[in-house]
């Protein structure tokens, strides 16, 4: 966690849970919790917030920084456009991060993770746990790397990607915005925009319609 001792949470389910408990392990208090869709909270959490999106102007913009607490890509760029507020970073302490490592503000990076040397890591991205990133990649805005997925060097990856877990990105690859790259998927060459990758190697089975 960067530069706060309070944040609060905007989403209420199982992605959300791992977000407090990072924060409660950094010594971070999580001072409230928003979500509009309460039938699918975590049972971990109680006194929940809604209505927040239908009530803009009585929503408390100002305050703790927020961490939008939602595994969906899009559902964050969404929330993202709603909030007026500060965000925060957190980082899990058995994170590795190296020094040179550049990361932009509301991204999650879990237990175990590592990023290498001259990463830049841009916005509200998730970099689950046991994740790897390795030397001078490049993840854009709303990306989540899932667990124990492997991005070697110099890889690129585009706003909004989903890179599934145990998934294998091979050296100097370009991954397009909005993709899917399925679990356990070996990329070995570049992958257009809005893809839906899967298999070993990695081949494109449909192309997703425009966001």
């Amino acid at each position: 966690m960067k530069g706060f001792d309070k944040i609060r949470l905007y989403g209420a389910g199982g992605h959300s849970q791992i977000i407090q408990a990072v924060s409660n392990q950094n010594g971070v208090t999580v001072t409230a919790v928003f979500d509009d869709n309460t039938s699918g909270s975590h049972p971990a959490f109680k006194n929940i917030i809604s209505g927040a999106r239908k009530n803009p102007d009585k929503f408390p913009h100002t305050g703790d920084p927020f961490i939008i607490a939602v595994g969906d890509n899009s559902h964050r760029v969404e929330i993202s456009k709603f909030l007026k507020s500060e965000f925060a970073t957190v980082i899990h302490k058995s994170a590795i991060i190296d020094p040179n490592v550049s990361i932009g503000k509301g991204t999650v990076i879990y237990a175990g993770a590592a990023v290498q040397p001259n990463t830049i890591i841009g916005e509200h991205v998730i970099i689950n746990t046991l994740a790897s990133v390795d030397h001078d990649n490049i993840i854009e805005d709303f990306v989540h790397v899932s667990p124990n997925a492997t991005l070697c060097g110099l890889v690129h990856v585009g706003e909004g990607t989903h890179i599934g877990a145990g998934a294998v990105i091979i050296p100097k690859i370009k991954i397009g915005k909005w993709c899917t790259i399925g679990a356990g998927a070996v990329i070995i060459r570049d992958v257009p925009d809005y893809s839906v990758v899967v298999g070993n190697p990695g081949k494109v089975i449909k192309t997703k319609s425009l966001l």
